[in-house]
């Protein structure tokens, strides 16, 4: 079955080494969004970037090799997204939230759309 309409995607952009409470940033992003009950959330290490401060990471240099970039993607209806980012101004304290509109494709296997 394929379903297809309009949603918003959400992408969230911080260093690999943030923390919140001791643990992952991005992997209490990826909980809540799960307890919020939004379609899915995936997170992708960068190989190489830079943000605010300039500052290049990469893997390819063992010394600069700290904080890679982090991208945790979440696509969702938009009163869904949105109302999941009140969850992020309590647990970012730098990076970037880049929201935009996109139409989505599902797939998935039997049943009926509805």
């Amino acid at each position: 079955m394929k379903l297809a309409g309009a949603a918003l995607r959400l992408t969230i952009f911080v260093g690999d080494t943030d923390t919140w409470h001791h643990k992952p940033l991005y992997h209490e992003i990826v909980h809540r969004a799960h307890a919020a009950g939004l379609a899915g959330a995936s997170v992708f290490r960068g190989v190489e970037g830079y943000g605010a401060a300039s500052h290049i990471h990469t893997t390819r240099i063992l010394s600069l090799s700290e904080d890679l970039p982090m991208a945790i993607v979440i696509v969702d209806e938009a009163e869904r997204v949105r109302a999941f980012l009140p969850e992020l101004d309590e647990l970012m304290s730098e990076g970037l939230v880049v929201v935009d509109e996109v139409e989505a494709i599902r797939y998935t296997a039997g049943g009926t759309a509805g």
